[in-house]
C-alpha cells in the first residue's frame, strides 16, 4: 500500500514537472526587438503636381522663333512610394496569439522626375537679334521619418517559423520632398551660340501633418534561443500636401546666387484657396517687367495653391529579431 501511494505520489510530481516544463516552453516572450531594411515598389501612379508654375508633362519644342512650337507633350504620373527603408521595432506580446508593436522608420524615395522641357523659346532681344531658349529638368525625392505603431496576430508557431499578421497607422514626425531642378538657357544669334547659362536650384517642400495605413504578412524563424530571424510583405497608403516651399540652394554657372532671389521667389506658402488677397502673380502681377512669374509684392512670401503626393507602395522588410 505504501509503495503504491510512493508510486502515485511520484507519478503526480512527475505529471506536475511536465506540465510546468511544457507551460515554461509554450510562454511567448513578452518584450522583442526588431532590426530591417526594407525596398518599396510604387502601387499607384498619380499626376505630380506643379513644379515652379511648370505643368506635370514632358515637352519636347523644337524650331526658332515664331516657328518654335511644341511637338510632344507626355504625361507625367508616379509616386514617390518607390525607395529604401530601415526601421528599429520594439514589441509586446499579451498572450500566444495578440501583441502590439512601435516602429520608427527612417525612408528615401527614389529619385522621380516631376517636370521637363526640352528647348522651349524663353525670350528674344530684337535690338541685338538673340534669341533664348530653355530646357529644364525637375526631379523631386522625399526623406521622412516616421512612427508606426501597429496590433500583431501571431498564428502559431510549427518547425521553427511562426507567421503572423498586422495592421496599424502611419505618423510622420518630420519629412520633406526635396525638388532639385537643372535649367539650361542658351542663347543664339543665327545658329550661333553666345552664351549659355546653367542655372541650378533646390527647393524644400514642409508638408502637412498626416497619417498613413499600413498592413503586413510576416513570419519569424528561429535561429537560437533569442535570435531570429523574420521577413515581412507589407502594404501601405497614404498622401502628404504642402505645407510651404523654401529655396535652399540657388547658383548661376556654378556660383551661389541666393541673395538675388527676392522673398517671393524665395518662399512660398499653399493654400487650399486663392484669392484677390493672395501674393500671386494671377491676381496681382508686376506689369513692369515680363516675367510672367513677378507679383507687385516682391517682398512677401509667394501663395500657392496646396498639393498633394503619394507614398503607397508594396515592400519586403528582411531583418533580424531579438526576444527577451
Amino acid at each position: 500500500m505504501k509503495k503504491n501511494l510512493f508510486l502515485l505520489g511520484l507519478l503526480v510530481c512527475s505529471m506536475t514537472t511536465i506540465a510546468q516544463t511544457t507551460e515554461k516552453a509554450d510562454k511567448p516572450e513578452s518584450w522583442y526587438f526588431k532590426l530591417g531594411g526594407s525596398y518599396f515598389n510604387q502601387t499607384a501612379s498619380t499626376e505630380f503636381p506643379e513644379v515652379g508654375g511648370q505643368a506635370p508633362n514632358r515637352d519636347i519644342y523644337s524650331g526658332t522663333l515664331t516657328n518654335n512650337k511644341l511637338v510632344s507633350r507626355e504625361s507625367i504620373t508616379g509616386s514617390f512610394g518607390q525607395g529604401f527603408r530601415s526601421g528599429i521595432t520594439a514589441g509586446y506580446r499579451f498572450s500566444t496569439r495578440l501583441g502590439v508593436e512601435m516602429s520608427a522608420n527612417y525612408y528615401v524615395s527614389n529619385s522621380k522626375t516631376m517636370a521637363q522641357t526640352v528647348d522651349r523659346l524663353y525670350g528674344y532681344d530684337a535690338a541685338n537679334n538673340v534669341a533664348t531658349y530653355i530646357s529644364f529638368t525637375a526631379d523631386g525625392q522625399i526623406k521622412a521619418f516616421d512612427l508606426a505603431p501597429s496590433i500583431v496576430m501571431f498564428l502559431g508557431e510549427a518547425h521553427g517559423f511562426e507567421p503572423y499578421t498586422k495592421v496599424g497607422v502611419i505618423v510622420p514626425v518630420h519629412g520633406t520632398l526635396d525638388i532639385k531642378t537643372d535649367r539650361e538657357l542658351t542663347s543664339y544669334v543665327g545658329n550661333n551660340v553666345v552664351q549659355t547659362n546653367n542655372i541650378y536650384s533646390k527647393d524644400v517642400v514642409k508638408p502637412n501633418p498626416t497619417i498613413g495605413f499600413m498592413a503586413a504578412l510576416g513570419t519569424s524563424y528561429k535561429l537560437g534561443k533569442h535570435i531570429s530571424a523574420f521577413a515581412e510583405l507589407e502594404y501601405r497608403n497614404f498622401t502628404v500636401h504642402g505645407k510651404s516651399k523654401e529655396t535652399t540652394e540657388y547658383t548661376v554657372n556654378g556660383q551661389d546666387a541666393l541673395a538675388t532671389r527676392n522673398t517671393s521667389q524665395r518662399y512660398t506658402n499653399y493654400h487650399k484657396k486663392l484669392d484677390v488677397n493672395s501674393n500671386n502673380p494671377l491676381f496681382n502681377p508686376n506689369t513692369a517687367t515680363s516675367d510672367t512669374s513677378d507679383t507687385t509684392r516682391p517682398n512677401e512670401k509667394m501663395d500657392e495653391l496646396s498639393s498633394y503626393v503619394g507614398i503607397s507602395g508594396l515592400g519586403l522588410t528582411l531583418g533580424i529579431k531579438y526576444s527577451l
